[in-house]
């Protein structure tokens, strides 16, 4: 008999299960809801935290853009790091930083410790959110099991934003918008207890290469020059000069850092990520999507609050059929179906299924019923985004190598922030062009200028979601043409991993002599 027979662990042990997975998904799943809420329930805070801290008109976007630049920028080096010094440990080390920044942005006495504040979240939000999906990816490896966690996981991803505007105006309608940062402390210290007693990262699934220093550096440069780029355009204008040159800087950078990735020996971002197709697919149709769905969030809040004279509670709460139509679809339709039928028949149709709710919200006009075209519109928009949102979650880490399970992770998030910069500012740009074409052809024969703008406003959103919806339906091919993977169970699945349930690659421990 050979002497190596048992140097190796039996194969199915190396995958058994982890019994407190479900547990440890109840706390990854807090986190990420927390995370997502914090992308919008500024928003609703902004107005009064402006005016309490003496934030200039100008440089109020600061408070977006301060958080964007830093979590957008630094999401490929988060998920680098949950790869290199453990996916536990650097989600709790998010977790207590978020509340530590939460802390000081809810404390803030001036601009200056408002933008710092915001900036230090944006980090360690960076830090949590791959550790947060890398933890699903390498925990869940049965194909049903995986399914239904990640089928949570996307309803949080895609509905967490609404509930964030819901929150928001709640907190600070009848509270203080200081609030709306405080409101993290207890998620995060709750979610950074269950993980620290009840996560157990499984072993060997580590990335102890030495970390890319150059393609730290040039992929941080680049992905913030690209999303500084997209938010000055929206304020300053696509043809300013500092716009175009932002883009030009992005585009050079992020061409090294492609150059770079290609030679070094233990890059960054292994293009082994991108180049598999099914995972190439998920990031850019996840994407094309969420550009769609960032604009649409902006012209609905202002439409209800400016046009409708929505509270800030009331205006949350109208966001509910979409977070209703998300959950479901997610949960009922996604997870239930993704171990039937291949993922590429979930994305497709779901992405067409939003693009015609979408479809219905062109018809905005002044005084455009909700019952009849806001309420079925969000429904069909949730529930398709839902639908779509799930089998891509899962995907982006299918047949991932476990070393690789952050970073592929990291580029889910960093396609959404990225997604989410370019349409707050591409669709706000087409918005703001329609609304003064509008004005100017409608000027002359008005009776009522306040009418006038409010009209003009509405053509203009109306004009930027006939966008949206073109950009939902190229979503929607991209997810058909690209994603190739049969359901889980029927083979191959086109990635590296050979396993059927589209998990990763079994982990052998090998036995080194000492």
């Amino acid at each position: 008999m050979s002497k190596t027979a048992d140097t190796r662990l039996p194969g199915p042990d190396t995958r058994l299960p982890d019994p407190s997975r479900w547990k440890a998904l109840a706390f990854i799943a807090l986190a990420q809801l927390m995370v997502v809420l914090d992308a919008t329930i500024v928003n609703i805070a902004l107005p009064s935290a402006q005016t309490d801290l003496g934030i200039s008109e100008g440089n109020k976007q600061w408070v977006i853009t301060a958080y964007a630049l830093a979590f957008g920028g630094l999401l490929l080096f988060g998920g680098r790091i949950a790869d290199l010094w453990g996916r536990k440990r650097t989600f709790v080390v998010g977790l207590l930083g978020f509340a530590a920044a939460s802390a000081l942005g809810g404390a803030a006495q001036g601009e200056a410790m408002m933008f710092g504040s915001r900036a230090l979240q944006g980090v360690f939000g960076a830090l949590l959110a791959p550790a947060a999906l890398s933890l699903l990816a390498v925990m869940f490896t049965d194909a049903k099991e995986r399914a239904k966690a990640f089928g949570i996981y996307g309803a949080i991803a895609g509905g967490g934003g609404a509930v964030g505007l819901i929150l928001g105006g709640f907190l600070t309608e009848y509270l203080n918008w200081r609030w709306t940062f405080f409101v993290n402390i207890p998620f995060a210290v709750l979610a950074a207890a269950g993980a620290y007693f009840v996560i157990r990262e499984p072993a060997g699934s580590r990335n102890r290469s030495p970390l890319d220093i150059p393609g730290v550096v040039l992929s941080t440069l680049g992905l913030v020059s690209l999303v500084y780029g997209f938010t000055r355009a929206e304020s300053a204008g696509w043809s300013d000069s500092l716009t175009i040159g932002t883009f030009v800087a992005a585009g050079v950078l992020l061409l090294a850092f492609v150059v770079t990735e290609s030679r070094v020996k233990s890059p960054l971002l292994p293009l082994r990520v991108l180049t598999e197709r099914n995972r190439g697919g998920v990031y850019l149709s996840l994407g094309l999507a969420v550009i769609a769905m960032f604009g649409l969030f902006l012209f609905l809040t202002y439409y209800l609050q400016v046009v409708k004279g929505y509270s800030p509670v009331k205006t949350g709460f109208a966001f509910l059929p979409m977070i209703a139509g998300m959950i479901t679809g997610s949960t009922q339709i996604g997870t239930r179906l993704m171990t039937r039928i291949p993922p590429r028949l979930l994305m497709g149709p779901g992405f067409l299924v939003a693009a015609v709710g979408m479809l219905l919200l062109t018809q905005l006009d002044v005084d455009t019923s909700y019952a009849a075209v806001i309420l079925p519109g969000q429904l069909l928009l949730g529930l398709g985004m839902g639908t779509a949102f799930m089998p891509a979650m899962s995907l982006a880490t299918h047949g991932i190598e476990p070393r690789d399970a952050g970073v592929a992770s990291a580029m889910v998030n960093t396609s959404q922030q990225v997604g989410g910069a370019i349409g707050t500012a591409l669709l706000n740009t087409i918005a703001a062009g329609a609304t003064t074409a509008y004005i100017a052809d409608h000027a002359a024969g008005a009776a009522d200028p306040e009418l006038l703008q409010l009209q003009a406003m509405v053509s203009g959103f109306a004009t930027a979601i006939w966008w949206a919806v073109g950009i939902l339906v190229v979503a929607s091919l991209v997810a058909v043409t690209f994603i190739n993977t049969g359901r889980p169970g029927a083979g191959p699945a086109g990635g590296r991993s050979g396993s059927a349930d589209g998990a990763e690659d079994e982990i052998r421990i090998p036995v080194v002599a000492h």
